[in-house]
């Protein structure tokens, strides 16, 4: 966005002289590209390019990723520990001997004290995967805590949630070459131009060497949208509805794949019944999709020979999210599109290394997509760490969203985030900022000091960034790649893995359990823990034990399952092809999904839809991005797109401030009209801080506990034009 000015100053790349370049992969979204990282004679980084040879983005990089190499000298780096007594003094440097001491003394204190469960953490899908095994390890083994997330669970936990009821496991079964095999894809609530550039490059491709239909739900004409070949441009939060309606059709038009059904599904016939009562005649009323449409839709779909569907957060950051994604998966599964060129359910997951949380982190459970339910995973895990099994919790214990509530009964004493901004992301940010403040202790590490949520820590642990470490991320297709150690940690800030292994010795458990020193290390009992076989018999599908570093680098990421006894350096590109899933039956849970209508919707009061989303230019919640002067440029600031119609019904006027406000709170933003969205709807991206999650509801989905940014309600209402101004630049300022 320009905001109308005359003079566009253009991206100037001078000349740089690189002596030699390192591989590495990116750190933003959940596409894993594939990075060389150039240094000059001086080893001093001055440029960053596309791996040509890497399958993911074969040479190509977004606005992000060509500028990472910034990152390193970027404004607002922590140098060196910080601490204090009160959050509302000020910090005072100190070691970090003494930082991990204090760290360790006040969790040891609050345990004693409350219990072992009031101390949680919360963690982040930007560590590398090495490090959220060691951080499991720690959070489960050492310091005992059940109260233990990472943010992933406000962008992917209905997607995880979704998989495992559908198909057992979590791991999304399709990748990026379904693009080129597909005969239809369905886009449900996922913008790929601005979201994951790479990936809509390779669809880009795929349809420009072989044209299929393009079908896109979203209810703003998003880019994506206004490429498509139909536009489903749906009522926010009804998916379930729409995808209801379609089963409806392909079912009773006998358009179903019955033998696939057949023999490798279970509960078709609940899910016949159920669809009865989404006749496209009514559910047209609900969805917003005309009768029509929804059966030409259904008729493609289940005619191609094969057919995809991708999603991303329109479809999880819903009440209905978890129900979405299984509805998704019920679709696929009924017209025979799962473990096949072409036919898949893909989840687009949204940081970089989300996928490696899910599978090595224990936040959900323990490593390797084991369940802390389950008996002999828990034997297993405290075996193999040395521990007794009773150290374990026998269930999960909350998710993030239900840690901060937790803060303001009083349940949760002391928190330690780590990598993740809360203060931005989390909805309803006025209610986050009151639970911070009521904390015995909160302990912020991160790699930028100046953090909105570091604002209430007790303690600070500035972290190394990215490519100042060494480690894997896992991508959206389940392919594992190396992040190599290009530079020294920034001053005195250090690897996220060193903070771990170090605050564990502190502990009585962290002197009985192995924490190996380095990130290979760690690597390798991660491969051990990936072998073997289910409770039912079948095989791990989280199966890493080929892989090594060497492999990795050589093949510029490698897929799982790929197992010790595989040769060559490709892993598998699909699951499920086989028809097991691992489930007791060995086939997939055909769910019947009913649509319950739990969300806020425009009123006489507050008339507006709220959506938000991403913009190519910025990742999450600006901390990096919001730093590098050419992805700042072109979004320097919030803004709203607003219908020109609507607009002028209130005398707004394009790029004048306006006052947004919900039954929560209020935001300044900045207009830009366009006929994007509809009348009854307006848009903000999610990146600013102190702006549209002031007004976000955040309902939790009842499976994933993931929340619903997307549907609630607002109005709009003037304001003074100078004092927004001042508010805006003072909200922005880093």
């Amino acid at each position: 966005m320009l905001f109308g000015r005359k003079k566009r100053k253009p991206i100037v790349i001078p000349s740089k002289k690189v002596a030699q370049w390192k591989y590495t992969t990116c750190n933003y979204c959940s596409t894993g590209c594939s990075i060389e990282i150039g240094l000059n004679e001086q080893n001093k980084i001055v440029t960053t390019r596309g791996h040509a040879g890497a399958d993911v983005n074969r040479g190509k990089l977004c606005i992000k990723g060509i500028l990472e190499h910034e990152l390193f000298e970027s404004p607002g780096r922590g140098t060196e520990p910080l601490i204090r007594d009160k959050h509302f003094e000020d910090f005072e440097p100190t070691s970090w001997d003494h930082a991990l001491d204090t760290t360790a003394d006040k969790i040891k204190d609050i345990q004693a004290k409350y219990g072992r469960d009031s101390f949680a953490i919360v963690s982040s899908g930007q560590l590398l995967t090495e490090e959220f095994y060691t951080l499991g390890k720690l959070a489960r083994g050492v310091i005992g805590t059940n109260n233990y997330d990472g943010n992933t669970t406000l962008c992917m936990a209905s997607a995880v949630s979704g998989y495992k009821r559908s198909f057992g496991a979590d791991g999304p079964p399709g990748c990026y070459d379904d693009f080129e095999h597909t005969h239809c894809l369905m886009a449900f609530g996922s913008n790929l131009p601005e979201q994951h550039p790479i990936i809509y490059w390779r669809l880009k491709e795929a349809l420009e060497k072989r044209h299929f239909p393009l079908i896109v739900v979203d209810p703003r004409v998003t880019m994506l949208a206004q490429f498509a070949d139909i536009h489903l441009p749906i009522t926010p939060g009804t998916d379930c509805v729409l995808i209801n309606a379609m089963l409806h059709v392909i079912i009773n038009e006998g358009l179903q794949d019955q033998a696939y059904i057949d023999a490798h599904t279970q509960g078709f016939e609940a899910v016949k019944a159920l669809v009865q009562d989404y006749n496209p005649k009514q559910a047209q009323h609900i969805c917003g999709i005309d009768e029509d449409t929804i059966r030409n839709v259904a008729r493609i779909y289940a005619k191609a020979p094969t057919a995809m569907s991708i999603w991303t957060m329109g479809i999880n950051q819903s009440t209905h999210g978890s129900d979405g994604v299984a509805n998704i998966n019920n679709l696929n599964m009924i017209t025979g599109n799962i473990g096949k060129p072409g036919g898949t359910s893909l989840s687009i997951t949204g940081q970089c290394n989300a996928m490696g949380t899910r599978e090595w982190s224990s936040c959900s459970g323990l490593p390797g997509y084991r369940y802390l339910e389950n008996e002999a995973d828990r034997n297993e895990i405290a075996d193999f760490w040395g521990i007794d099994p009773e150290f374990f919790p026998k269930k999960r214990g909350l998710a993030e969203t239900d840690i901060f509530p937790a803060i303001e009964t009083g349940e949760i004493k002391g928190l330690w985030i780590v990598a993740t901004n809360p203060m931005t992301s989390m909805p309803n940010t006025a209610r986050i900022r009151k639970a911070l403040e009521k904390l015995d202790f909160l302990v912020i590490q991160d790699v930028y000091s100046d953090v909105e949520t570091n604002q209430y820590s007790h303690v600070y642990l500035p972290a190394s960034v990215w490519a100042e470490k060494e480690g894997t991320h896992t991508n959206t297709e389940r392919r594992v790649n190396l992040i190599c150690n290009v530079l020294p940690p920034f001053k005195n800030s250090k690897p996220d893995f060193w903070i771990f292994n170090q605050l564990a010795k502190r502990f009585d458990n962290g002197q009985m359990i192995h924490f190996p020193a380095t990130p290979e290390g760690a690597f390798e009992e991660m491969k051990y823990l990936s072998k073997g076989k289910l409770s039912h018999g079948g095989p791990r599908h989280l199966d890493i034990s080929g892989m090594t570093y060497e492999k990795i680098e050589a093949a510029r990421g490698i897929q799982w399952p790929f197992r010790e006894q595989d040769e060559g350096l490709k892993g598998t590109a699909r699951l499920y092809s086989d028809g097991l899933f691992p489930t007791q039956s060995g086939k997939a849970n055909l769910l019947p999904i009913n649509f319950y209508n739990n969300n806020e919707q425009p009123c006489d009061e507050y008339p507006f839809w709220l959506n938000s989303g991403r913009v190519v230019e910025h990742f999450h919640t600006r901390t990096r991005t919001g730093k590098i002067g050419n992805c700042n440029k072109f979004s320097p600031t919030a803004y709203m797109e607003m219908n020109p119609d609507a607009a002028k019904e209130l005398g707004v006027e394009h790029q004048s401030y306006v006052r947004l406000t919900s039954r929560r709170g209020d935001a300044v933003v900045m207009v830009q009209l366009t006929h994007r969205v509809p009348r009854n709807m307006v848009f903000i991206p999610f990146h600013y801080h102190d702006c549209v999650n002031r007004l976000t509801l955040g309902l939790l989905d009842p499976y994933s506990r993931q929340p619903a940014f997307k549907q609630c309600s607002t109005r709009i209402e003037p304001i003074d034009q100078d004092e927004a101004a001042r508010i805006n630049v003072e909200r922005r300022a880093f």
